[in-house]
């Protein structure tokens, strides 16, 4: 059977510039894979080609057995594909219970918008509480929920995140995975790009290492997470920081 979704062969950059050379990567369904490595490794780029914000020097895209190269960011969406970028998530002057309709926009029907909105609202409690409040006065860790609740709003097969755990501390970053893990329950699948290595690690099935824009490693995580040359030469990590 086809993956979900496969990148192959990418060479994608900005310009004439060339920043991601020759990668393949591919979705499963209900799986996450994590997009690992150093500042600079070319990981969103990676993700942006996919999604078509990015040239696309080489390579395709194929989603459920059909190619989307080049398709245009809206079309995707409509697919079932979503984003979550790492920063402007979310539209500071509306509301919660306003941006988790503007998610919904390509969603026909407002009884069954309702009822993805009741739906990210029991995900997500802490949003319903706030559901009339601007998205402006919330929290990193709020925002970041509400970021990931209007992706869903469109009812998507597969999420990629840019950075989903980045500048929030150890606990709303617990609540994040765990909502993900949650999320990953139902069957969507989702691709992750993130410097937070040992917990996105915790959470995915499998794992593609970035150096220099190429793929240094892949394969299982947690096979992964335990090889050591990876860890010191790839990942930063160090085994007394991270063998507890």
């Amino acid at each position: 059977m086809d993956p979900l979704l496969f990148a192959e062969d990418i060479h994608a950059g900005y310009g004439d510039i060339v920043i991601v050379h020759d990668v393949s990567l591919r979705v499963e369904p209900g799986e996450i894979v994590a997009v690992i490595g150093p500042n600079g490794s070319g990981k969103s780029t990676l993700l942006k080609s996919i999604l078509g914000f990015v040239k696309l020097f080489q390579g395709k895209v194929s989603y459920c057995g059909e190619e989307i190269t080049g398709v245009s960011s809206d079309r995707i969406v409509g697919l079932g594909i979503g984003y979550v970028p790492q920063v402007n998530n979310v539209f500071p002057n509306l509301t919660i219970s306003e941006n988790l309709d503007m998610g919904a926009y390509q969603v026909r029907g407002r009884a069954s918008v309702k009822a993805s909105m009741e739906e990210m609202f029991s995900l997500f409690p802490e949003l319903a509480l706030r559901k009339r409040s601007l998205a402006g006065n919330m929290s990193g860790g709020e925002r970041q929920m509400l970021a990931v609740a209007r992706a869903l709003m469109a009812r998507p097969r597969v999420i990629f995140l840019d950075e989903p755990l980045a500048s929030l501390s150890p606990k709303p970053a617990s609540i994040i995975l765990s909502k993900l893990q949650e999320i990953k329950q139902s069957g969507v699948a989702m691709v992750i790009v993130e410097q937070d290595v040992t917990r996105v690690l915790s959470v995915s099935q499998r794992a593609y290492v970035l150096v220099n824009g190429a793929i240094a490693m892949e394969g299982n995580a947690e096979s992964l997470f335990k090889e050591e040359s990876a860890k010191q030469r790839y990942l930063g990590l160090h085994a007394k920081a991270v063998d507890k």
